[in-house]
């Protein structure tokens, strides 16, 4: 049977992790793989995370199953840090929430919920989106389509064109969007913006999915938050599918949530139950110990704080890195403005240089970027800035 398989393309950014690591020039730079790195290029443990794995060591008592839902305290509290304690949605226990594993394992479980809803259903996701978003979907059986979004010459959301193309979408359609950080781009919807989104989609009766990988990356927890509140309040079927894995840095512990909000609760029930369906077919059961993790700090007034204040540090190390790039660009007298750069939220910005540029940076500079110019600017440091800023000047 094998013999009739055909072997596929390595993802492009885990190509490009093997070079760099192969690479012997001592200046090299690693912009490609989008984790979040300190100063020294380290993705640290959280002091809270830490804190909370110690407690849960001395008071975890067995190894047993924790059901298909998964933690109920986890699903609690990140309900009320998506939508808030006092959410209308919330209190008149129209949200449904389960343990996941990963923001991708809960965008899985939206996918074939939506599939069990409507076979083939059409999802439009925006121009340009998270790379296996496309794939993710259209292995669970889903119809792929894009609207317009980033503007590569002027930088910006192509907001009209967005509008213009969310105005034509069937009622029976699924759009997806990103809550915060938008990646690739970096470029997010301003409140203005996701108020006037908002308005259409739930004019046209369509559904959102709203993926929600960065909460608290971009301004703030509740900030970040913004368009997965307002949304709630205003339509009667929505999807969020939220990652621990960047805010609380708990990549390898691939833990996340998918929530449902119904009409009523009645509707939440059955859709559970839909969804709790498609959960025992894909992985059975979610993982426990990151859920642990993250119920233990949200349920700390004092972890919570702690966590809040890392969460800020690394929010804050990424935004400084984004003005101090613009800041070198500028002094070594480059003509095009990158001023895009320092306003855009979250892990990632396009430099928006051409594929052979791209290239010239890795094969001269060891610099290493994928082809779209993708960087990801936690990749930037106080040791690397310079030699970045200069190389990327001598390219153009």
């Amino acid at each position: 049977m094998f013999e009739t398989l055909k072997g596929l393309p390595a993802d492009p950014i885990l190509g490009l992790l093997t070079q760099y690591r192969e690479d012997q020039n001592p200046n090299k730079v690693d912009l490609g793989v989008g984790v979040y790195k300190d100063e020294v290029g380290h993705t640290p443990i959280l002091n809270c995370v830490k804190r909370a794995e110690a407690l849960r060591l001395e008071s975890e008592d067995t190894k047993v199953y924790i059901g298909p839902t998964g933690s109920a305290q986890f699903n609690t509290l990140m309900s009320e840090l998506a939508f808030g304690k006092d959410h209308p949605a919330l209190l008149a226990g129209r949200i449904r929430t389960v343990s996941t594993p990963g923001g991708t394992g809960a965008l899985r479980v939206a996918a074939d919920f939506i599939q069990r809803c409507k076979p083939g259903a059409t999802i439009w996701v925006s121009d340009p989106t998270w790379a296996n978003h496309t794939g993710l979907f259209e292995t669970a059986g889903l119809t792929v389509k894009t609207y317009p979004y980033y503007d590569y010459d002027s930088k910006s959301i192509k907001f009209d064109e967005m509008l213009a193309c969310l105005k034509q979408v069937d009622e029976q359609d699924v759009v997806l969007l990103h809550a915060c950080c938008h990646n690739p781009s970096g470029a997010d919807l301003n409140q203005s913006q996701w108020d006037q989104v908002i308005d259409v989609i739930a004019s046209r009766g369509c559904m959102p999915l709203i993926d929600m990988a960065y909460q608290g990356f971009g301004d703030g927890v509740d900030q970040d938050a913004y368009g997965v509140r307002a949304m709630a309040a205003k339509v009667d079927n929505m999807l969020l599918c939220a990652s621990c894995s960047k805010n609380f840095g708990l990549y390898r512990e691939r833990i996340g949530s998918c929530s449902l909000i119904a009409r009523d609760a009645a509707q939440a029930d059955i859709s559970l139950s839909v969804m709790l369906y498609a959960i025992r077919c894909i992985y059975s059961m979610p993982p426990a110990h990151g859920a642990a993790v993250v119920e233990t700090i949200l349920g700390s007034d004092e972890l919570k704080a702690q966590w809040l204040e890392e969460l800020k540090v690394m929010r804050d190390r990424i935004n400084g890195n984004r003005a101090v790039l613009v800041e070198k660009l500028h002094a070594l007298g480059v003509n095009r403005n990158f001023g895009f750069i320092a306003d855009e939220k979250g892990m990632f910005s396009f430099l928006g240089i051409s594929a052979e540029q791209v290239s010239r940076l890795k094969q001269d500079y060891s610099i290493y970027m994928v082809d779209s110019s993708r960087i990801s600017i936690a990749g930037i440091s106080s040791t690397n800035v310079d030699y970045l800023a200069k190389s990327i000047a001598e390219v153009l």
